[in-house]
């Protein structure tokens, strides 16, 4: 028994195997970063259109921009070997590691300064009330 793979994609199937709202693939369309055909007023996709949204929301969930996405993916159509896509794709790995670790550390100076905040109004308060 042969499984034959699925050549084209409705925005519906797109939809429901990502859980995103069409309008969410529209936008991509837009943005220029997926390019369906056409049958009348159906938007049809490609395998490839498939994958660059799987890029796409890869790239969302790591917190990269649709600008550094759509470089991404088009150093993919203009190097096919690939090298030049994952040199970029680890600089960027690389600069996103470093602003999170940035955040994370500004994150617990904040909690650090809102628990001595916290401390010093209980300790007022408690004075004030007895």
């Amino acid at each position: 028994m042969s499984i034959q793979k699925k050549n084209t994609f409705s925005i519906t199937d797109l939809s429901k195997e990502f859980d995103i709202t069409t309008r969410t693939i529209r936008f991509y369309e837009d943005k220029g970063l997926i390019t369906p055909k056409r049958e009348g007023q159906r938007r049809i996709y490609s395998q490839r259109d498939r994958v660059r949204l799987r890029l796409i929301m890869r790239g969302k969930r790591l917190g990269f921009a649709l600008s550094e996405i759509q470089e991404l993916i088009d150093l993919y159509d203009t190097d096919r070997s690939e090298v030049t896509q994952l040199q970029v794709f680890l600089d960027r790995i690389q600069e996103r590691r470093l602003a999170l670790s940035q955040q994370q550390q500004d994150i617990n100076a904040m909690l650090g300064e809102l628990e001595t905040l916290e401390e010093q109004c209980s300790s007022l308060l408690q004075k004030k009330q007895s």
